[in-house]
């Protein structure tokens, strides 16, 4: 049951960094502060949407 939330959680902060990302409007370590996400996973995320 927690797996599940965690995982729900996740996503949230996947998709609140995604928006970020497409308002243009942060740096990504910014995306990384508001988001609770790595560097690393906001580097990702924008990876993966150019692609």
């Amino acid at each position: 049951m927690e797996d599940m939330r965690n995982e729900s959680l996740q996503e949230g902060m996947n998709e609140a960094a995604l928006h970020m990302l497409a308002a243009g409007k942060y740096a990504l370590e910014e995306i990384a502060n508001i988001s609770g996400l790595s560097l690393e996973e906001v580097n990702r995320l924008k990876a993966e949407r150019n692609a």
